[in-house]
């Protein structure tokens, strides 16, 4: 049965009684639990409800942020009412494509991605999954003892190209922009002038959201799952997180 910790459960009361709330959260491993073919995954329900309740009340605000390209988290998501969606690790808002894509970037994508299939051919199970801005290397379902190797191969590939480097779980993501997902939580920040925010996440690429939120004030940062961390919470599943949502959910609206 999902669980909020008691600590967790006083924080994110505190939380929603602020005056401007935002709530955003990862999506892979946190509201839609880890699937081995990455098309297949699908969030909880209830998580997704929940934050379109959410989005429903006054001076709220809430978001998917997520590293995967917009486009395809709108279908996995289901495109929930209210709820604003980032994707491309917060280099894609529905606006738009985030300024800084000119031809030259396009130019060291499309090499890119020909440099990655051509190490994918030699490992059986991985996959070059292509974005807008970036290219990933997936070796979830790769052979585990050429998985590291098949992830290093691509690295070295990538060094030939002016790219960024984002480390995940069985993933190696490399940008031909900066992308971060803190500076977009703090941009959704501002744009919502919120008194509070809180962020769930799982991954790696989560850690620099954690590290935008505000320590001893009304933010709140949780973890989902083992791993070092600078998130003050942790719970152990994305159905945890889907009951902390319904729990904001309830507390926000009294």
């Amino acid at each position: 049965m999902a669980h909020i910790p008691d600590d967790l459960r006083r924080a994110l009361n505190a939380a929603a009684l602020s005056p401007r709330l935002l709530v955003a959260t990862d999506f892979d491993g946190t509201i839609s639990p880890i699937v081995a073919h990455p098309p297949d995954a699908r969030p909880i329900p209830s998580a997704i409800a929940a934050l379109s309740e959410l989005a429903a009340l006054n001076d709220t605000v809430t978001a998917l942020i997520s590293g995967r390209a917009l486009a395809d988290l709108k279908v996995l998501s289901g495109t929930p009412t209210g709820v604003k969606l980032v994707g491309s690790h917060g280099a894609e808002f529905e606006e738009g494509i985030f300024e800084g894509v000119d031809e030259a970037a396009r130019t060291r994508l499309r090499g890119l991605v020909e440099a990655l299939r051509e190490v994918s051919v030699r490992y059986p199970g991985t996959t070059v999954e292509t974005k807008p801005i970036s290219v990933a290397f997936h070796v979830r379902n790769a052979c585990p003892d050429s998985a590291q190797e098949a992830l290093d191969d691509a690295l070295k590939a990538a060094e030939d190209f002016d790219v960024h480097l984002t480390e995940g779980k069985a993933v190696r993501e490399f940008a031909v922009i900066r992308t971060d997902k803190g500076q977009a939580l703090d941009l959704m920040r501002r744009n919502a002038n919120a008194t509070s925010v809180v962020y769930f996440g799982d991954d790696v690429t989560d850690e620099r959201a954690f590290a935008r939120l505000v320590r001893g004030g009304r933010d709140v940062g949780v973890k989902v799952g083992p791993g070092d961390t600078a998130a003050a919470f942790r719970v152990e599943s994305p159905r945890d997180v889907a009951r902390a949502l319904q729990f904001m959910s309830e507390a926000r609206a009294r």
